[in-house]
């Protein structure tokens, strides 16, 4: 899972929060939720960290490079 830039379609859900508009594809949210999406900010950067049920089934536990 990751982030990039789109334009929503039919078959994604978009979602607003915190100042941000984020599209998710329907089918991906229903396999995801609980997704969290946290920005940070520190001294290597900013970014964000994304956490989700699937990444739990990963040894990673979240997208980092996003």
């Amino acid at each position: 899972m990751g982030l990039a830039l789109d334009e929503p379609n039919e078959t994604d859900e978009v979602i607003e929060t915190g100042g941000f508009t984020f599209i998710v594809e329907k089918s991906l949210l229903e396999q995801a939720k609980p997704i969290r999406i946290d920005y940070i900010t520190g001294s290597m950067g900013e970014g964000f960290i994304i956490t989700s049920a699937l990444s739990k089934k990963s040894d990673c536990g979240g997208c980092t490079s996003c």
